[in-house]
């Protein structure tokens, strides 16, 4: 189970349960991928909410690798989460909020179930 306290999101990714984290190797990743400075820039760079499909594999698989998995992006490329496109965003927002803070609708539970952060 995750510890939102820890920023850990549990997330269902392939019907299957995940830990995602953004510890500091994996937001030193994203920094290298995003070709950004500091963890200001990737909030910077986040904060506008745009978000590609190349973003939220990278943003994933982070998060993944970050939680104990061992998972390459192009496995994470090619995973489903219900609600589709929907779903991947709001598991990228969930795992963004609880390492960087801020509100979103429902911060509790596992991400995925019907798409949406079920609390």
């Amino acid at each position: 189970m995750a510890n939102r306290y820890r920023g850990e999101v549990s997330a269902v990714l392939d019907g299957r349960t995940w830990t995602l984290c953004l510890t500091l190797g994996a937001l030193a990743e994203l920094e290298r991928a995003f070709q950004v400075d500091d963890m200001t820039a990737l909030v910077e760079r986040f904060a506008d909410g745009r978000l590609s499909a190349r973003d939220a594999t990278k943003i994933i698989g982070a998060g993944l690798r970050g939680g104990g998995n061992t998972v390459a992006d192009d496995e994470v490329a090619r995973m489903s989460a219900d609600g589709g496109a929907t779903g991947f965003a709001t598991v990228v927002a969930s795992l963004l909020t609880a390492t960087f803070g801020g509100e979103t609708a429902g911060t509790s539970g596992t991400v995925g179930e019907g798409g949406r952060d079920p609390s």
